[in-house]
């Protein structure tokens, strides 16, 4: 691995714009080098966020298909949601598999923790396996229901080569997945 670098030095940050769900601020910085720049980004409300990936079973997850805004299609994925004030990563990923596929967990494991974009936004996300799942239920804030699609473990190629299955999220907790059943398998 490379020496660590130095980082840049923030002299001095401003709001340039803001909506309902987002606050961009520019970001003046002087680096290491003399040279100054003024980069954009996302502000992080610190909240943080949660995916879960849900095995039914030693056989089966659980995905969700729900309308994406960004991308104006239907994706099949992960559930996932932020982190609310006061909660763990783990009771917010609990509370998320209930709301979003009728289901809380017995067992979460945290799997990884995952940055967004890093070059313009400051959010993380924990990915965590769910596992010994039962069933339950919570009132969410998703506008219209959505379709939980059970997915067979020994298929998850085919999975990966759906179109509809494109968000890098779900497709690095497929990976992360895939990784801890072979260490399970050993």
């Amino acid at each position: 691995m490379s020496d660590e670098k130095q980082k840049p030095q923030i002299l001095n940050t401003e709001l340039v714009a803001e909506s309902r769900l987002f606050k961009v601020e520019a970001v003046h910085l002087k680096f290491s080098n003399g040279v100054e720049r003024v980069y954009e980004r996302m502000r992080s409300s610190g909240r943080g966020a949660v995916m879960l990936v849900p095995m039914l079973n030693d056989d089966t997850l659980l995905l969700i298909r729900e309308y994406s805004a960004g991308t104006h299609s239907y994706e099949l994925g992960f559930p996932k949601g932020l982190i609310d004030p006061g909660e763990t990563a783990l009771e917010a990923g609990n509370r998320e598999l209930m709301e979003e596929i009728g289901y809380g967990a017995r067992t979460l494991l945290p799997m990884k923790q995952v940055s967004l974009a890093p070059g313009y936004f400051g959010s993380r996300m924990d990915i965590l396996l769910a596992r010994d799942l039962y069933p339950e239920q919570r009132e969410g804030d998703e506008p219209e229901p959505l379709e939980v699609v059970p997915w067979p473990i020994d298929q998850l190629a085919q999975l990966m080569a759906l179109p509809e299955f494109s968000e890098a999220r779900s497709i690095c907790g497929l990976y992360l997945l895939q990784d801890w059943l072979r260490r399970e398998e050993a």
